[in-house]
């Protein structure tokens, strides 16, 4: 393996051990001292809430949380596969956000239940969203880092077509 894709793939499963370990760290905290004590960081607008989820993105599906464990494994596992393909590091960064958010949420069905059924510990509530954690904001961070370093105007390849170069 070249220097730059070992570079990506350190970056990828960087960004994901810490995110993991942040998450799994907050969440015990969260289960720790939130039940029955929700804490105001900004009254009105940013508080500190013990909750559960089954389902996915707001509470969505609460019935089905083997769907979710599922397509959570399938990506994660496909991340996890091309891992050693990429060549740039921001988009490995991304990756690697999603990744480690990923385990994060698949690590909390393991633990709170039986077959990857359990449920995900939230606790970020900001008044005008549904409460979510930090995994979940990795996940859509390194979505949204990924869709914004793979949108380009004009593509180098195409450049070269028109400008016959």
């Amino acid at each position: 393996m070249d220097a730059v894709r070992r570079r990506a793939a350190f970056a990828l499963f960087g960004v994901a051990a810490g995110v993991w370990i942040a998450d799994r760290l907050t969440k015990r905290w969260a289960a720790r001292s939130l039940p029955g004590h929700p804490m105001d960081v900004i009254k009105g607008v940013l508080t500190f809430r013990y909750a559960t989820n089954s389902g996915g993105a707001f509470s969505l599906g609460t019935s089905a949380p083997l769907v979710f464990a599922s397509a959570t494994t399938l990506i994660c596992g496909a991340i996890v596969v091309t891992s050693l393909r990429h060549t740039r590091v921001v988009p490995a960064i991304a990756l690697g956000l999603v990744l480690g958010g990923g385990i994060g949420n698949l690590t909390d069905r393991l633990l709170r239940g039986p077959h990857l059924t359990g449920q995900v510990v939230d606790f970020v509530d900001l008044h005008i969203w549904p409460i979510f954690n930090l995994a979940d904001s990795a996940v859509v961070m390194g979505a949204l880092l990924l869709a914004l370093t793979t949108w380009r105007r004009d593509p180098p390849a195409e450049r070269q077509v028109r400008d016959g170069s």
